[in-house]
């Protein structure tokens, strides 16, 4: 387990989401439920976008029609992104949507990681031609990737255990 007592990466990413006790988020903390609204920020930092996270957290937040414990629901992601992001494009299968991140600038991934549905950004961090194969940052993961950089295959062939993946990319 990563020791971490940052909420921050010192470039403006969310990376540890266990440090946000005191953001609530649908009936819950963000500890224990907020990745969908911090992998929504995540993505919009990295595209640039001036963006402030309690922000994101309310607005999707309010976008939960129920008030019932409980992650971010795709019926939520998928409004907030055409608001802020219109031009993401959405691909599921573990292949499928492996393969596509693996072509894009940036993007979030829905899968299950250990058992529980989860949300995290994926960004591109270098230039190379795409049969070189690209590096990227992944944020906020797990206890133990908080903030790390892979190869997207070898990421995917690590955490995407289960058919039920969703990528939502950037170009």
């Amino acid at each position: 387990m990563v020791v971490n007592d940052k909420k921050f990466s010192d470039d403006g990413y969310i990376i540890d989401q266990d440090l946000f006790t005191d953001c609530p988020y649908r009936t819950c903390t963000s500890d224990y439920n907020g990745c969908g609204w911090i992998a929504a920020y995540n993505l919009r930092h990295a595209l640039g976008q001036d963006v402030y996270y309690d922000d994101v957290r309310k607005e999707m937040d309010e976008m939960h029609t129920e008030r019932v414990p409980g992650p971010t629901l795709m019926r939520v992601m998928r409004p907030y992104l055409e608001k802020y992001v219109p031009e993401y494009k959405e691909t599921a299968g573990k292949e499928e949507a492996t393969e596509a991140a693996a072509h894009s600038k940036a993007g979030i991934f829905r899968y299950t990681e250990g058992e529980i549905p989860h949300f995290i950004t994926f960004v591109r961090v270098d230039d190379k031609d795409i049969a070189e194969g690209h590096r990227y940052r992944f944020l906020n993961v797990n206890d133990d990737i908080i903030d790390d950089v892979f190869d997207m295959y070898d990421f995917a062939r690590e955490h995407f255990l289960k058919n039920s993946v969703i990528a939502l990319t950037v170009e």
